[in-house]
């Protein structure tokens, strides 16, 4: 009796293990064995990339997975693939599962969905597309293009070179080396000429300085013109001027006191011969100062 519940507890413990281990083995395969769903066929020529778990697409959700591939001996040339569906998913008649493969060459079955009123049955052979790849796009699409660039690469690069051997970019690069160097020593001379232009722009900053101090002794000069008396000044020089013009006219008329000194001969004589005798009764004093000035001793 023992015996016999130890085996049945043995066989419960292995019959317990193998489920977890059958349910385990699907869980990872992310097969989710505790929902319910539809179970759809397709047919394909090249899986490449495809495997099973693969997600089914619809419109970029995830409705699905690939349940299991099976290559067909009695249709030899084709894969049957079993895709698990959301129960509540209805495939219209005329939908297609695609195979597409990203960069990395990983393979996802989408649904395109046909616009129908009718539905596939539950376990229908559904048809199946494969999409052209990316690498295989580049191959078909873009490498043709990249063969026809090849030969003018070839002679572009042949242009290069015979550039490159031409003696003439030899000797102007030979004078772009000279220009350069005399563009350098003239940055040079420049440099040294601004080092010495500081001493002089110190001296202009004074000079500037200078200048505004005169400029601001120039304005008061002239707030000091604008208050003196101006108008009183130019009628005084009015009157010495008009003055002036009378004692011109006076000199200049020959009948007037003034114009008989200027114009009459005889005067002038007289006063040239009085100025003769003068400075010859000077001399003769300075010669004999005895004849004129007598001094008598007590």
């Amino acid at each position: 009796m023992k015996a016999s519940k130890k085996e049945f507890i043995i066989g419960l413990c292995v019959a317990v293990s193998l489920l977890v281990l059958f349910f385990g083995i699907d869980f990872l395969k992310g097969v989710n064995v505790f929902k319910a769903a539809n179970y759809y066929y397709a047919q394909y020529t090249n899986v490449a990339g495809l495997q099973v778990s693969a997600p089914v697409t619809l419109n970029g959700f995830k409705v699905g997975q690939v349940r299991s591939l099976q290559y067909e001996f009695d249709n030899p040339g084709h894969v049957k693939v079993e895709l698990s569906l959301d129960k509540a998913l209805q495939l219209p008649s005329g939908t297609k599962a695609v195979i597409e493969q990203d960069l990395l060459g990983t393979a996802t079955v989408v649904l395109k969905m046909a616009d129908s009123g009718e539905f596939y049955k539950v376990g229908s052979m559904i048809p199946g597309e494969t999409s052209q790849g990316m690498m295989e796009g580049v191959s078909q699409n873009l490498m043709p293009k990249v063969n026809a660039v090849f030969p003018k690469i070839d002679s572009l690069l042949t242009s290069i070179n015979r550039l490159v051997s031409d003696p003439a970019l030899l000797k102007s690069v030979q004078r772009l080396d000279a220009i350069t160097l005399n563009l350098e020593q003239t940055m040079k001379q420049v440099n040294a000429t601004t080092r010495s232009l500081d001493p002089v722009m110190a001296n202009v900053t004074g000079i500037t300085e200078n200048l505004n101090t005169v400029s601001d002794a120039l304005a008061a000069v002239s707030e000091d013109l604008k208050a003196a008396p101006i108008d009183s000044v130019m009628q005084n020089v009015a009157v010495m001027s008009d003055n002036l013009k009378v004692l011109s006219a006076q000199l200049n008329d020959p009948n007037s006191s003034l114009g008989l000194i200027t114009h009459d001969r005889a005067l002038y004589d007289n006063l040239n011969g009085c100025a003769a005798s003068l400075d010859s009764l000077l001399i003769d004093v300075k010669r004999n100062p005895k004849r004129y000035i007598s001094i008598k001793l007590l």
